[in-house]
């Protein structure tokens, strides 16, 4: 499954039906009187946010959602037939925005939360409500409303509980691989991770969902490597895990650059809770350890973890680490060996 994260989409929601301007016609009945019945409502189009998505895919093959119109009155006080809503089913997490790209629409972060995003039109009135008594024989009726019709965005926002940072090649999806289910591409180039990857981690009997974004570089947020777009996807993490490369020759300045694009991003990003890893220690001696990660927690002012992700060294005491970051409304109980496992990866 390919993955999209930003489809601009179509909407148009039905317009009312018009009124009939009608009169009862039968044998011996001289004076029958109007009997225009008023025209159906329009159908509305409406967003869901559903269970099973996580890309937006669908709305590359098709851009455009008409709801239907409503039917006309007809005669005999016959009312027109209301015209079906049309649903836009979208992931967990996706914000609705307008045309202009920053405005936001709705955001839809829960199972089954529902928006109208164009309301179909009123039907017009037949010339039956129009009857008095001093106006026995109407012949006027109302035009049905029109339809809303608008041009949005739809942006998804991954819903993960962590969400991983670090220039390209800095293990992030060596972690992710090592702790989960989740099997991201992984290579000694960078840039080996285009997209998001989800994956569910376990400690101490609890699990929460983790979010592995594409590197950043300098300059990400004026729109070099692969921009600085995908951290939309950790916003609504509870914790940020920093990993930097422990065999890089100056880890001081690899931490200040994502720090940077972190605050030229905005969005309150560079000041969530955030936990800094000195990672691949694997392949530095304990001098080079100390070293390295005393640079570290001096341009960080704070403790700096060790951690290995090829060779598993650390990775516990690291998600325990994040585990205490967590809400406990926002963890799920792991569940036992031998029962029914929960799916624990994602990756389009």
């Amino acid at each position: 499954m390919k993955f999209l994260d930003l489809a601009k989409v179509y909407i148009r929601s039905g317009a009312g039906g018009n009124g009939c301007i009608s009169f009862r016609r039968e044998k011996f009945i001289e004076y029958g009187g109007p009997d225009g019945g008023n025209g159906g409502r329009g159908g509305d189009v409406i967003a869901v946010a559903v269970e099973g998505l996580n890309t937006l895919i669908d709305f590359r093959y098709q851009q455009h959602f008409f709801a239907q119109n409503g039917q006309g009155g007809m005669g005999r006080l016959s009312t027109g037939r209301d015209g079906e809503d049309i649903i836009l089913r979208v992931p967990v997490g996706t914000e609705i925005l307008e045309e202009d790209e920053e405005t936001v629409i709705a955001d839809l972060t829960e199972v089954g939360q529902r928006f109208v995003l164009a309301k179909g039109g009123n039907g017009g009135f037949g010339n039956a409500h129009f009857k008095t008594s001093t106006n026995q024989a109407p012949r006027r009726a109302n035009p049905g409303q029109d339809a809303v019709e608008r041009t949005i965005w739809l942006r998804l926002k991954l819903i993960a509980d962590v969400g991983l940072l670090g220039l390209p090649n800095a293990g992030k999806s060596t972690f992710l691989a090592a702790t989960s289910n989740a099997r991201p591409k992984v290579a000694d180039y960078p840039f080996t991770t285009l997209h998001p990857n989800l994956g569910v981690v376990g400690v101490d009997g609890v699990e929460f969902v983790v979010a592995d974004i594409p590197g950043l570089i300098e300059g990400a947020s004026e729109g070099r490597g692969l921009g600085d777009l995908f951290l939309g996807h950790v916003e609504r993490c509870a914790v940020l895990l920093h990993l930097v490369d422990g065999t890089a020759n100056e880890v001081a300045e690899d931490y200040e650059t994502i720090i940077g694009e972190l605050e030229a991003y905005g969005e309150g990003l560079a000041d969530k809770p955030r936990i800094t890893v000195l990672n691949k220690v694997d392949a530095l001696d304990d001098e080079l350890r100390e070293m390295q990660r005393e640079f570290l927690e001096e341009v960080t002012g704070g403790p700096v973890m060790y951690m290995s992700g090829a060779s598993g060294e650390g990775t516990t005491e690291v998600l325990r680490a994040l585990r205490a970051q967590i809400d406990d409304d926002r963890l799920r109980r792991k569940k036992e060996d031998g029962g029914d496992e929960e799916e624990s990866a994602w990756q389009p």
